[in-house]
Parts: structure tokens; sequence; C-alpha cells
């Protein structure tokens, strides 16, 4: 687990680049502001995530009219702390939530997965079995799309269900392309990332969310969208 005192140092440094070279100190409340983050367990790579989105908002506006500060990201960060333990299970989930984000569609989702999946394609990076396997998985969500805007009961069920599967052989798939030390270097950032909650948790638990984390670290490191409807 990194210390506190580490982790505002390379949050600093991060929103350095992220101004441009303008450094914004991050001492007194603001310092103890970013501790605390660091002593919820947030992961360093989902708060620098947070900052990033905060800074594609502020940018998309027009020309800045002033530096980021470490305090405007907070809502960010926290939002995707959220996201992440719910999906390592570290935290309960809430079970009366929809299987969409609210306000969302099912069509929408596959929309966006499709085109998500598609400029992968277009990118060149992913190996010749990966790509292979994503251009099968681009055709068959275009099928399932035909169907999900009017499918009902079972057959949109159907439907949620072999999203679920194809997100997994969409991970297989990914992880295969990367070599053993990539493997292993995400497997141990998975291992801190878990860390901090590791001691209040059963070890098949534990398990679990490690395994959810280097997920997500692979879904993140190949750029893949998630096709299971959340």
């Amino acid at each position: 687990m990194i210390e506190p005192a580490e982790y505002c140092r390379q949050i600093e440094a991060y929103l350095c680049r992220k101004n441009e070279g303008h450094l914004i100190r991050i001492v007194g409340p603001a310092f103890e502001q970013v501790a605390g983050w660091a002593e919820q367990g947030i992961p360093l790579a989902v708060a620098l995530r947070g900052i990033d989105q905060y800074c594609e908002r502020y940018y998309a506006k027009g020309p800045r009219r002033r530096p980021v500060r470490i305090e405007f990201c907070e809502g960010d960060i926290l939002e995707l702390f959220d996201a992440w333990r719910r999906a390592v299970g570290v935290a309960p989930v809430d079970t009366a939530e929809g299987s969409e984000r609210k306000g969302d569609s099912l069509p929408s989702h596959l929309d966006r997965a499709i085109a998500r999946l598609t400029a992968l394609r277009a990118g060149g990076k992913a190996s010749a079995p990966l790509d292979a396997r994503l251009d099968a998985i681009v055709r068959e969500l275009d099928g399932l799309r035909a169907s999900a805007k009017h499918a009902r009961g079972e057959t949109r069920t159907a439907i949620l269900d072999r999203l679920v599967a194809l997100d997994r052989e969409l991970l297989a798939a990914a992880s295969a392309q990367l070599d053993e030390q990539r493997r292993a270097a995400l497997r141990a950032e998975a291992e801190t990332e878990i860390a901090p909650f590791a001691a209040r948790m059963p070890a098949d638990a534990r398990a679990t969310a490690v395994d959810a984390a280097f997920e997500r670290l692979v879904r993140d490191a190949c750029g893949l969208p998630a096709l299971a409807a959340s």
C-alpha cells in the first residue's frame, strides 16, 4: 500500500503534467483530502482516471481560464472508486439497481460497445487471434442489437446472459495476447489495489476481488468496453 505522503506526491506530479507543467502544490487542506483518499484505499490508478475524467470535461468547454486544482476532481474520483468497489466486490452492491444505468437503454449500450470494438480493430493494435475474436463479437453484437429494442422477459434475459458470456470470452482473449511479464505485472497491481481491504475479507472473497481487479486492469490495458450491461 502506498504511504499517504507518496500517494500525494504522485497525484501532485500527475496533476502538474495535466496542467502542462503548472504546479499546484497539494498542501494544507488539499493534502488532508488526498491523504484521506489513500487511507480509504482508493487505488492510485483510479484517482488518476478521476483526474483525467474531470480534465476531459474541463478542456471540452474551451480555452482554460485557470489550472485544475485537485479539489475539483474529488467528485469524479469518488464516483470511479464506488464503481471500482462494486466491480471487485469490496463494497455491497445495491441489488435493487437494474442491470443498466438509469436512463440508459440496451440498444444504446450495444451501440457503444460496437463502436468501441470497431475503433479498437481500426487501431491495429490487437493480435491476429484477438482481432478475429473482436470481429466475431462485433458481428454477434450487431445481431443482438437488432432484437434488443423490443426484447422483453426471457428474450431480454437471454441477451443479457449472452453479453456476460461474451464479456468473459473477450477478457480471456485479451489476457491471452499479453505476455507473461505483462500479465504478472497486472496481477501484482491487482493485489496491491485489494491490499487495503484484504484484512477484513475472507480468503475466497479476497481471491475473487483480486481476480476482478486483474480483469479490470486487463480491460483498461487493452482498451476494451464492458459488454455486460451494468
